[in-house]
């Protein structure tokens, strides 16, 4: 089969407003990789995203984090149950939070941030924090750094990305020149930025590393939030 590099959308309510993300799948004869697995709670979209491509859960090879935020590993513990041989990638750094062995750094970010909310906000941050501490940890079974080369879809390179959490880590799939950004970047009408930056953990940093994204002048960058971006 040629390689495939699909995009899956989850739709949830945030709010007044609908929050769409977009995990990426990477399909070819000895892989299927889903890329970030949304919400808790997103597994039954996911089954249906999949259904379309004539895939089940039980067919996926592997789960790449890209970090350990709930909107992208929400649903991962979920996975793992439906398909005890899924394989968990992300990097080293991420690990320890992904699998709860430390407090997730975005916990601690939210429980901090709850302190100085003005009265208005206080419902809305505690429903945050207690939605934080729903998230499902799982081990990681493979580290993935910087550089690495791993055979899915011909080609995929590891790039850290560090900033939006610091051990955060984006896929290049060489052969087909599209970047998988994780938050590294998002879209917003149009144009790239920096993903959530009043949730980033180091402006400076996830700057430097959307830009170190840009310099590789991908044909397509694939956004978790926001959808393609192709100067094309």
């Amino acid at each position: 089969m040629d390689n495939k590099i699909l995009r899956l959308v989850i739709t949830a309510p945030f709010g007044d407003t609908v929050n769409t993300l977009y995990p990426t799948l990477l399909w070819d004869d000895n892989n299927i990789i889903l890329v970030d697995c949304g919400f808790i709670g997103s597994l039954p979209t996911l089954e249906k995203e999949l259904e379309q491509y004539g895939l089940t859960v039980e067919r996926l090879t592997g789960l790449v984090l890209t970090h350990h935020d709930h909107d992208h590993m929400g649903a991962a513990a979920a996975l793992k149950r439906a398909n005890p041989n899924l394989k968990i990638y992300s990097s080293q750094t991420e690990a320890p939070y992904i699998s709860a062995q430390e407090k997730p750094l975005r916990l601690k970010q939210a429980e901090e941030m709850q302190k100085i909310l003005p009265t208005d906000k206080q419902d809305f941050g505690r429903a945050f924090c207690d939605m934080l501490r729903r998230v499902e940890p799982i081990l990681v079974d493979e580290f993935l750094h910087d550089g690495d080369n791993m055979d899915w879809c011909g080609g995929c390179r590891v790039i850290a990305t560090p900033g939006h959490t610091p051990g955060h880590i984006s896929l290049f799939m060489e052969n087909d020149s599209v970047v998988i950004t994780g938050d590294a970047m998002a879209l917003e009408d149009g144009h790239p930025v920096i993903a959530n930056p009043q949730f980033t953990l180091d402006l400076n940093r996830a700057e430097n590393s959307m830009n170190k994204l840009l310099s590789i002048k991908a044909n397509a960058y694939y956004c978790y939030h926001g959808g393609v971006y192709s100067k094309a």
